[in-house]
């Protein structure tokens, strides 16, 4: 991006970054210990050694760890909500939430092998595998384990249950998978029956998820018309779109995230956008960032927060019918 290279790190950026929202109390997970000491001992309810499936293949764990460095936002808020936060020694700078995860200025985007091994980590988990780093730390024994950006729910469920077999709390997983699986299912239900024309700005720059996305795939399960799936033709996810392809497309609702440096104020205050349905009838909701750019157990406040925002955008009394070329104008730069 310009046109793939660009969405490619919006997306990346999307992923690793957000910045907390510290208004949500912190999923229960005990004490947090201080980066770099020894940690106190844990439960587990899997017997080791074990064997789990990551991207990055088969990796073995000989015991429970209990010096985990976490390079992953989305990883850290998972360790901590399944019970494995007391075995978090150390977490990446964008781990924003909880707020007793421990963060360090060690980095997601340029991992510093030296600088994580300093921490003693007998796991790391990483969301992208950047310059080689996981085959550096595997050369100095230090297991890894992978853990990308899903792509549709099932997906995610699997990798969270999956971490949850490496910690040592596969019950404790099997919990929060249902509760999400529950949660997110009653919020999707939400939803309304009318399908809903949805534009997701992700910047300035009019990059949007498309369907092919996760949280495009979530647009999907709700029942709303993605108008930047037409713009995706390569599926990165992340299409950038024009001004006059979003206009013409006439969005019913519009999301944008507390990330961005312009409001729902501003974007109403866009020549030319007047008379977009999203725009006229008040139908801009501003989201989480994290929440928006994070897989985690807090994903079902954003579906809820999502359906509730379709309903409104549905039953508004002065919106304008589906634009016939919608589909076909969406074309990415």
């Amino acid at each position: 991006m310009r046109p793939v290279a660009l969405a490619a790190a919006t997306a990346l950026l999307l992923v690793i970054a957000g910045c907390s929202s510290q208004n949500d109390a912190p999923p229960s997970a005990g004490s947090t210990p201080t980066p770099g000491t020894s940690t106190a001992a844990v439960t587990s309810d899997v017997t080791y050694p074990v064997t789990v499936d990551t991207p990055l293949g088969e990796v073995t764990l000989d015991k429970q760890p209990t010096r985990i460095v976490s390079l992953s936002p989305s990883a850290t808020e998972s360790l901590f909500a399944i019970g494995a936060g007391t075995q978090v020694v150390a977490a990446d700078e964008y781990s924003t939430y909880p707020a007793n995860a421990p963060k360090t200025d060690l980095s997601g985007f340029e991992p510093n092998v030296e600088a994580i091994s300093g921490y003693k980590p007998d796991l790391v988990v990483m969301s992208n595998d950047t310059g080689g780093t996981a085959a550096a730390l595997e050369k100095l024994g230090v297991p890894v384990f992978l853990s990308p950006a899903p792509t549709t729910l099932d997906q995610g469920y699997d990798e969270i249950a999956v971490l949850g077999q490496a910690t040592g709390h596969a019950d404790e997983t099997a919990q929060v998978v249902r509760t999400m699986r529950d949660d997110i299912a009653t919020a999707l239900a939400k939803a309304p029956d009318k399908p809903v024309r949805i534009y997701h700005e992700l910047d300035s720059q009019y990059h949007s998820a498309s369907s092919h996305s996760f949280l495009g795939s979530i647009y999907t399960k709700m029942g709303a018309t993605n108008i930047a799936d037409a713009a995706d033709k390569d599926k990165t996810g992340y299409p950038q779109l024009t001004e006059e392809a979003v206009v013409k497309a006439d969005p019913q609702l519009m999301v944008i995230t507390d990330q961005v440096d312009y409001t729902a104020d501003d974007v109403k205050k866009r020549p030319g956008w007047a008379d977009v349905a999203a725009v006229k009838n008040g139908n801009i909701v501003t989201v989480d960032a994290d929440i928006a750019s994070r897989w985690g157990p807090r994903l079902p406040q954003l579906v809820e927060t999502i359906a509730d925002a379709m309903t409104k955008a549905s039953t508004s009394a002065t919106d304008s019918p589906a634009p016939a070329t919608s589909s076909a104008t969406a074309t990415a730069r």
